[in-house]
């Protein structure tokens, strides 16, 4: 079942394979597009993944892996 902890990764994962650069809803449907099944199972996170989404967005900003916006840092 996923977790709130996994959307730093599937966010991680969307920027990569839009080159590292994307927009919010592109990030949000590629979530959507992979990992579907797995937010349907996950209780509570079905109803809050893209809020925990920009969270995740948040942490990876603090730890110096996403820039501005929606990019990826190398």
């Amino acid at each position: 079942m996923a977790d709130k902890s996994d959307l730093k990764t599937w966010v991680v994962d969307a920027l990569e394979a839009t080159g590292g650069t994307s927009t919010i809803v592109e990030v949000a449907r590629h979530i959507w597009d992979h990992h579907e099944q797995e937010l349907r199972r996950s209780g509570d996170l079905f109803f809050t993944w893209q809020y925990d989404m920009r969270w995740a967005a948040t942490a990876l900003r603090k730890e110096g892996k996403m820039g501005s916006g929606w990019t990826l840092l190398k």
